[in-house]
């Protein structure tokens, strides 16, 4: 066996004659039995005139029988974990001689380990002050606020305005139009232009007046456009915030109390940061860990690991409205600006793997896997048994386990990280 380059490795494979002679004379026969030709019953042509009448036929059939056997055979000897299929060429099938070819092929990388236990990683637990606790109390409150109609008066800040907008030009295709739009008056995500514009009106009022969206708009419709709107004010209204009291607390939840709810907040809190703090942390001890090993890795891993990115950018824009019709990749360029991003993670992905295989406790258990299809049983409002029967057909029981396994190990790796301020 050769090394081409990188994981590609080539063999040149030479099968014995009669090896060849005794699947050729099988495959024959197999051809003789189902061949209909002139002046002959079913099966009862000559072997001759069979191997001469369809040599083609017979040549491609030894060849799909013996070379992925043979090759088999030569992996499992040379303990060879092959990735994809094999590229095979330099075919030689002549009568009465060997068969002769080449193959190359991937292979998964064999990584010898460094020391993966303790490295250094800048962390220190976070932590929630009173005023983080007041201003998630606060936004509390405003998820519970009333909106109450008033008595119709010009608008002023802090006022919400209930209007109906259709834009008169600026947007391609269908007008866009909106019967019930609420607006705040002076509100942080309020355009200043619709805030200038409908300052003053009142309910009944109608005017026209222009907007620039920037380029960064969430709605692709409107994004660096102007447009010009016909606005009528339909009507007005006042937020009225709850008090935060023991009511307050006891409407939201099993809580008893205002300072049970503020517990429970400031632990919320500090859990979500904790969790951000530790995912950045084991961002950074992955990092660490590929620049600690140096190997090569598949090719095949990489392109699908760069698939797999483009797929997800395309969902993102897809959910964003972009139309992906529209989009013309450049699969040349797209690999060469997210081939080093891709090495890297599959790199990652194949240290958290080995790192597993010697580490017994970041191996998931029945218990685990058993759990996690339970918890997503539930989601999906499906019985366990029919979703689980369902994820062992179309792998996603595999994919659940790698999952588990990798989340353990980047676990296993903070836990054993020298951890610094």
């Amino acid at each position: 066996m050769a090394l081409v380059e990188g994981c590609r490795h080539a063999l040149e494979v030479s099968i014995p004659a009669a090896e060849v002679e005794s699947e050729t004379a099988r495959v024959a026969g197999d051809v003789q039995k189902r061949a209909k030709l002139p002046g002959f019953r079913p099966g009862k042509a000559p072997i001759s005139l069979i191997r001469k009448q369809f040599a083609g036929d017979i040549r491609q059939q030894v060849l799909e029988s013996l070379i992925p056997k043979t090759l088999q055979k030569q992996f499992e000897a040379e303990n060879l974990n092959v990735v994809g299929t094999p590229d095979i060429s330099d075919v030689h099938l002549h009568d009465g001689e060997p068969l002769r070819f080449k193959a190359e092929f991937e292979v998964v990388p064999a990584i010898e380990l460094g020391e993966y236990r303790g490295i250094e990683v800048a962390y220190s637990d976070p932590e929630v002050t009173d005023e983080d606790v007041a201003k998630r109390l606060e936004e509390l409150r405003e998820s519970k606020a009333d909106y109450v109609n008033v008595d119709p008066r010009p608008l002023e800040n802090g006022d919400f305005a209930v209007a109906a907008l259709e834009s008169i030009s600026g947007v391609e295709g269908e007008p866009f139009k909106q019967e019930e739009m609420v607006l705040e008056i002076g509100g942080a995500d309020t355009f200043d232009a619709f805030t200038e514009n409908l300052r003053g009106l009142s309910p009944g009022d109608e005017k026209e007046f222009e907007v620039v969206y920037p380029e960064t708009y969430g709605a692709p419709r409107l994004a660096g456009k102007t447009v010009k709107f016909h606005a009528t004010v339909r009507g007005l209204r006042k937020k009225e915030l709850p008090e935060l009291n023991d009511e307050f607390a006891q409407d939201l939840g099993d809580y008893r109390t205002i300072d049970e709810l503020r517990d429970a907040v400031r632990k919320s809190i500090l859990a979500q940061r904790q969790f951000e703090a530790q995912q950045a942390a084991k961002d950074k001890l992955v990092d660490a860990l590929v620049d600690k090993h140096e190997f090569a890795v598949p090719e095949l891993f990489v392109d699908r690991q760069i698939r797999t990115r483009v797929e997800q950018s395309l969902r993102a824009m897809s959910q964003e409205g972009v139309d992906l019709k529209s989009l013309k990749l450049d699969w040349a360029k797209v690999k060469e600006t997210q081939r080093d991003k891709a090495v890297r993670e599959v790199k990652a992905s194949l240290l958290l793997e080995r790192i597993s295989e010697r580490e017994a406790a970041t191996r998931p258990t029945r218990d685990e896997v058993d759990k996690e299809v339970e918890r997503l049983a539930r989601l999906q409002r499906e019985p366990v048994a029919a979703l689980r029967i369902k994820f062992e057909k179309d792998g996603t029981l595999g994919r659940i386990f790698h999952h588990l396994q990798t989340e353990k190990t980047l676990n296993f790796l903070f836990e054993q990280a020298r951890k610094t301020a």
